[in-house]
């Protein structure tokens, strides 16, 4: 005489690995065909069914004969099928926003790589003194009291060189349209 589904279901809960291992042998079947239908892939109903078989034993303490063990199986397999789409799904939208991202990234990157460029390139247009006063008070991010002790000049004439820096840079990125 065999054992019921219910009774076998009932002992694995409790710890019975032989008991498990007969309903897993008359279930698994069952349980990738299922898992199968449910994916429409073949490696990805095997992950699940793997995947259920794992967390079987765990699951088996909520079965409450309440309902027939292929039943309430099924009702497993479902669930892990539903849980698997969502976590695919949040993970292809974080794929997707974290694609969106790092391609905004890239871009802002590049941006200011040109940017750079095109101050060092206009910074060897200026003067030597300009150059150091930018360097002083831009670069080392000196006050123009300070800058001007560094210098050895007034402070309003670091005030006028950097006046006359953006003056010059402006009319620079005017001449190449970029304002």
């Amino acid at each position: 005489m065999d054992t019921s589904d219910e009774t076998l279901a009932q002992a694995a809960a409790m710890g019975d690995r032989d008991a498990f291992a007969v309903l897993l042998g008359r279930h698994y079947d069952r349980i990738f065909a299922l898992a199968f239908r449910l994916t429409g892939q073949r490696a990805e109903a095997e992950d699940l069914t793997q995947d259920i078989c794992l967390a079987l034993p765990a699951k088996l303490e909520s079965y409450r004969r309440t309902a027939r063990f292929t039943t309430w199986l099924y009702r497993v397999t479902v669930n892990a099928a539903h849980d698997r789409r969502r976590r695919a799904a949040t993970r292809a939208k974080a794929g997707d926003g974290w694609g969106d991202w790092e391609i905004a990234r890239q871009a802002t990157m590049a941006e200011a790589a040109e940017a750079q460029d095109w101050l060092a390139t206009a910074m060897h247009g200026l003067t030597p003194e300009l150059r150091d006063t930018v360097a002083l008070t831009l670069g080392e991010d000196l006050s123009q009291a300070d800058a001007a002790e560094v210098l050895g000049v007034s402070e309003g004439t670091v005030a006028w060189r950097m006046s006359e820096v953006k003056k010059r840079l402006r009319a620079m990125a005017r001449a190449e349209g970029m304002l």
